[in-house]
């Protein structure tokens, strides 16, 4: 049998996750301090966790309706206009997704057709480019650079924009370089969008974790923008409940309507114990996220001074919790760079190239992880630089 004939081509022609190999690689090793995880190490808050036990024990356990809990979307929408500055109806503008990665698939698959060019911003999350090319789309990557603090720059985007272009897609902060849009690059994306007739997908779900004093502008303060944007953001990042698939998209219900039936097809409705669990989350967010972002920060703080200290080039990250260190300078690529610390000191890391080819020169390192094993890793990865 020719398995190629029965296979998806566009689906087959797919590079597999740069993050997922590595990963492969580094679970046969026992052992290994693992700066590779975007995942917070900290649990679930106790009373989000004693929601949800208890919605299981009295029998919430059936389908909501498809877009999810009206009262869960009523707290979202809430939340969504006190801490991004935009209004949408509960009714029919928000509707509860497994994931954000759910969000973004169904959303693309919503508008795209087959040709319709995006634009989005590399170094990126890696399912940007393929969730396009699944969707029928065509990924058009725009690069971003640490001497910019991989600020997105509209004079980027006017270089690659288009007549096909449908759609530009954002995520900041980003996942994997720990950038921020200041307020004035907001306002200019902005406009740009709406001077080429853009529809915006905007990726918010680090949007609670900046540091340095900085303050993350949605894309959803801006009212003119409104009409013709999507926002994603949900509770796997800023409440450490990644294993609850917990996310929401925000849009005007002239896209809603189809993404919903999407949603409807595919999914039906999110998981109503993990509803419940985001609920109770939604009645106290500050008080939970507290003591996870002082965490973080002092993390963000060790990891800038200590590959300093190391010799190792590195922008300080205003936002997510990422660390984005550039190694170019040994002489090795991204690949080799991590795979031999790996080899020599039990140190996972991510390439850089897992998140687009400009990755190049860089890898990505977590800080979602202990304060404890934090220092020894950057022991063992200022003993490796020695040796190169």
């Amino acid at each position: 049998m020719d398995s190629h004939t029965f296979l998806a081509r566009h689906i087959v022609d797919l590079p597999k996750s740069g993050i997922r190999e590595f990963f492969d690689i580094v679970s046969t090793r026992k052992g290994v301090i693992s700066l590779a995880i975007g995942e917070p190490d900290f649990d679930t808050p106790w009373h989000i966790r004693e929601a949800t036990i208890n919605s299981l024990e009295n029998g919430l356990t059936h389908y909501t309706g498809n877009a999810g809990l009206i009262e869960l979307r009523s707290e979202i929408a809430s939340y969504v206009k006190r801490k991004f500055g935009g209004t949408y109806d509960p009714a029919d503008e928000v509707l509860i997704t497994v994931g954000a990665s759910e969000g973004i698939d169904i959303t693309l698959r919503a508008l795209l057709n087959p040709g319709d060019e995006v634009l989005y911003h590399e170094p990126c999350f890696v399912s940007y480019a393929p969730g396009i090319a699944m969707a029928h789309g065509v990924p058009v990557p725009v690069e971003t650079f640490v001497e910019d603090n991989f600020r997105l720059n509209v004079e980027a985007l006017e270089a690659k924009v288009t007549p096909r272009t449908k759609i530009l897609m954002l995520n900041f902060p980003n996942n994997p370089t720990g950038a921020i849009l200041e307020a004035e690059d907001v306002r200019a994306i902005a406009d740009f969008a709406i001077r080429h007739n853009l529809i915006v997908l905007s990726d918010e779900i680090y949007a609670e974790l900046t540091w340095g004093g900085k303050k993350h502008t949605s894309f959803a303060s801006i009212p003119e923008l409104r009409d013709r944007l999507v926002l994603f953001h949900g509770y796997s990042k800023a409440w450490a409940m990644t294993g609850y698939r917990m996310a929401y998209i925000c849009a005007p219900r002239w896209m809603m309507d189809t993404i919903l039936k999407i949603h409807q097809y595919a999914i039906m409705c999110a998981p109503t114990p993990s509803q419940y669990g985001a609920l109770e989350a939604m009645r106290q967010p500050e008080e939970d996220m507290a003591p996870m972002l002082r965490a973080y920060e002092q993390r963000r703080n060790f990891l800038h001074a200590a590959f300093a200290e190391a010799g190792i080039p590195m922008h300080n990250p205003a936002g997510a919790f990422y660390a984005f260190p550039q190694i170019e300078k040994f002489g090795l690529s991204a690949r080799d760079f991590a795979l031999r610390l790996l080899d020599a000191e039990n140190v996972a890391v991510v390439p850089g190239t897992a998140f687009g080819a400009c990755g190049e020169g860089f890898v990505r390192c977590s800080y979602a992880t202990s304060m404890e094993q934090l220092r020894e890793a950057l022991s063992r990865i200022s003993r490796f630089v020695k040796t190169l």
